[in-house]
């Protein structure tokens, strides 16, 4: 099975909103956070699915990438 690759503009549309699944991009790794509810409606501490979180991640967050295991992984930012 070919993994799924996404353009920017193609993971903006997974924003956790009108029934669409949250996904986060970090490090070039697109993961899946609809199930976490910190993440419920697309949105978490000012923060918005749909987009390529690693700065904010690596250089904001206060629990930085231990909060990515367990996550699904669904493909890569291209």
């Amino acid at each position: 099975m070919t993994e799924k690759v996404f353009t920017r503009k193609e993971l903006a549309k997974f924003n956790g909103q009108n029934g669409q699944p949250a996904y986060v991009a970090i490090s070039g790794v697109v993961y899946d956070v609809s199930s976490k509810a910190a993440w419920q409606g697309g949105k978490h501490h000012g923060n918005e699915a749909g987009h390529d979180l690693t700065d904010v991640l690596y250089n904001k967050s206060p629990h930085g990438d231990k909060v990515l295991k367990g996550l699904p992984v669904v493909g890569k930012l291209e």
